[in-house]
């Protein structure tokens, strides 16, 4: 980060350079007074510049960070500075967060000091999201030589299976039951994995998401989510998604199923639906020149027992389950349908508390920023 460009951040060069850039930024004072945040910064301390710029680097931060000490050091010897993987902690967001924070001075005549801050959490989710669309893809090669190769030999030793009840002893059906019903499961299962297969281009519009939620949340309580407390945050003024209403809604049903499921032991269970606008999320996509922005976060939450963390990394790709007599296909199918619709989806999970968080594209011409805008939260 040039400190030319931060040499005066009230010009609007440098402001449309700041307000233009993912990563959130603090400009602060020789004291650690904040002096300026950006869009990126505005949305990963969930206040506005008004709100911030009334505070310091050590009422936000949590006490003993190393971030301070880092502000500290760089605005003393007047040299840029970099810490990896520092967990930030905050009073206005309650978890920590792993990030990469890089500070540097704006001038050699006073101690300001720049503070830019990357996400670890999310670039390395959405790493591994790419990893787990490789590995649907694997699947996807995988299901057209199931069907091939191993569907139509199952339709004959089910039919064999079918003749046999018909024809042996009756202490013996049993047995010849089991091998149908078993094909049978085998043959769905084989269907399940060859929905990855479908490169068919999908119908999508623009779609209000809450119309979704409330559908799925509908079909849910008379369902599997029958006698589960249900908890909404929505955002009304959220833009439109540009997407397939029928997937939306299986997304959602299959992530509150899950859910339901884990929450079978819980005393009082709960899920927690969430949406909001969170400006500052961007990915690169093959083929497209721009980055992609992903302003639609919609959160399902619930208070089960957590995700093993052995399982955590790898809870997208095809085959892993927590579930005892689970395929290990629908989370997968899941990411797949979100990576469809131009999307990424995490999972952070701790005993007590599981939030599956989606990240979406508004619909194109759905939000604009104004041109005279002073604070507004869409990059």
């Amino acid at each position: 980060m040039s400190s030319a460009v931060l040499m005066d951040v009230d010009s609007l060069p440098a402001r449309a350079v700041l307000q233009a850039l993912p990563q959130p930024i603090l400009v602060l004072d020789e004291k650690r007074g904040i002096q300026f945040v950006n869009y990126a910064a505005e949305a990963f301390f969930g206040g506005s510049m008004s709100v911030l710029t009334r505070q310091t680097l050590d009422d936000l931060i949590a006490f003993g960070s190393p971030i301070i000490s880092l502000v500290e050091t760089v605005s003393q010897r007047r040299a840029p500075m970099t810490e990896y993987r520092v967990r930030v902690g905050s009073s206005r967001f309650g978890d920590e967060r792993i990030a990469d924070v890089f500070a540097t001075p704006i001038s050699d005549t006073d101690g300001r000091v720049a503070v830019l801050i990357q996400e670890r959490t999310m670039a390395d989710k959405i790493d591994r999201q790419m990893v787990s669309r490789g590995a649907a893809r694997s699947v996807t090669g995988l299901a057209s030589m199931l069907a091939h190769e191993i569907k139509n030999p199952l339709s004959g030793i089910r039919g064999a299976a079918q003749l046999l009840e018909q024809t042996i002893a009756a202490d013996e059906v049993p047995l010849a039951r089991l091998i149908r019903e078993e094909t049978d499961r085998i043959v769905h299962l084989i269907d399940r994995v060859e929905v990855f297969g479908d490169e068919r281009p999908m119908e999508r519009e623009p779609i209000n998401i809450h119309v979704v939620l409330d559908r799925v949340k509908l079909l849910a309580r008379n369902g599997v989510a029958r006698g589960i407390t249900f908890h909404e945050e929505y955002d009304p003024s959220l833009p439109p998604v540009f997407g397939n209403r029928d997937q939306l809604i299986q997304i959602f049903l299959n992530l509150i199923k899950n859910a339901s499921e884990a929450l079978e032991r819980t005393p009082k269970p709960e899920i927690k639906l969430t949406t909001a606008f969170r400006p500052g999320i961007r990915i690169s996509v093959a083929g497209v020149a721009e980055r992609i922005s992903l302003p639609l976060e919609i959160v399902i939450e619930d208070n089960g027992p957590g995700v093993p963390p052995d399982i955590l990394p790898f809870l997208f790709d095809p085959f892993v389950t927590t579930k005892t007599n689970g395929s290990g296909l629908g989370l997968a199918l899941v990411a797949k349908i979100v990576g469809d619709h131009g999307g990424v989806i995490d999972c952070d999970s701790r005993p007590g508390r599981t939030r599956f968080r989606i990240l979406l594209p508004v619909a194109s011409g759905a939000f604009q920023t104004p041109a005279d805008a002073e604070e507004v939260s869409p990059l």
